[in-house]
């Protein structure tokens, strides 16, 4: 049977009058919870588009690949090295800063990472009764420029393979994923990394960092390079696992799934060894409120290691 239409049903499917999709139909990649710098520009270009998303493929397969932190997660248990050489050079200004606000803002890039610490009310008091005046970029340049000789001096003192990480990433590789890594250290400190790991016997397939990008967590960038270099699609496929809000953040903006380390990582901040002379019942204190940090900064799942 052929349908017709009338003329008045032509013109309201034709014009203005026909549905269009609201700001609730854009897909949010943060589930809501985090920032999408882009949000206005994707809604309005779904509205002029009218484009229907429900006909979009949704990815129901397994896992295909993992892309892996470094620091807390894969080495350095309970991420020591930075926080080390971020509390010498603070020092070395007259200024105590402590463990807790050099791990405020870790996973960010280190550049950013320092002028997130400079931000803090307590560390920009300090500043200023030192120095007579708030710090400024240049500042922020010169201590990153004694950040990097003195990281890469630090790392190989702490590039130790957090134990079970090798055996892990054999058993994800066994089930045909890749395996990827983002990290908020520079090319050089990097590349220490992985001569590092490989000696111990972890390799990943691809190894990304914010100079490769030009920009470090938690925007979704280096995902999308290990994505291409990994040769694996879609981002629904990737697990994104690291020990700070930082790698949620990127997972997250990346539309991976993201899971959290809490044990091993910055949010309890204690070697191996540390950590398991503590009684049982601070154990556990410790792990619950790293475990409840990381939750609500949108982790779909919370482990104690990798």
């Amino acid at each position: 049977m052929r349908w017709l239409w009338s003329a008045a049903t032509r013109r309201r499917f034709w014009t203005h009058e026909r549905k269009r999709p609201e700001a609730t139909d854009v897909p949010s990649l943060t589930d809501g919870s985090h920032f999408d710098p882009g949000w206005k520009d994707k809604r309005n270009s779904l509205r002029s588009s009218c484009i229907d998303m429900s006909t979009r493929r949704r990815y129901r397969g397994s896992l295909r690949a993992a892309i892996l932190d470094w620091a807390g997660t894969t080495v350095d248990h309970g991420s020591l090295a930075p926080v080390r050489v971020l509390v010498d050079l603070f020092k070395n200004r007259d200024l105590k800063i402590t463990d807790e606000e050099a791990r405020l803002d870790m996973g960010l890039l280190k550049k950013d990472h320092i002028r997130s610490i400079l931000r803090i009310g307590r560390v920009k008091s300090m500043w200023i009764d030192r120095f007579g005046r708030l710090p400024s970029d240049s500042d922020v340049e010169e201590i990153f420029e004694e950040f990097v000789p003195r990281q890469l001096q630090c790392l190989a003192e702490y590039s130790g393979l957090i134990p079970g990480v090798a055996d892990a990433v054999e058993t994800m590789r066994s089930r045909g994923m890749r395996i990827g890594s983002t990290t908020g250290y520079t090319r050089p400190m990097l590349n220490m990394l992985l001569e590092c790991a490989a000696a111990q016997g972890y390799r990943p397939d691809s190894a990304v960092c914010p100079d490769d990008v030009g920009a470090g967590r938690p925007f979704p960038w280096m995902c999308y390079q290990n994505a291409i270099q990994l040769n694996v699609y879609p981002m629904e496929a990737f697990v994104k696992i690291g020990d700070t809000v930082s790698d949620i953040e990127e997972g997250l903006n990346a539309g991976m799934w993201s899971v959290a380390v809490v044990r091993t990582g910055n949010e309890i901040g204690l070697s191996e060894q540390d950590f398991f002379v503590l009684p049982a019942s601070d154990q556990c204190s410790l792990i619950e409120a790293g475990r409840e940090r990381l939750r609500r900064a949108g982790a779909q799942y919370v482990i104690d290691s990798i």
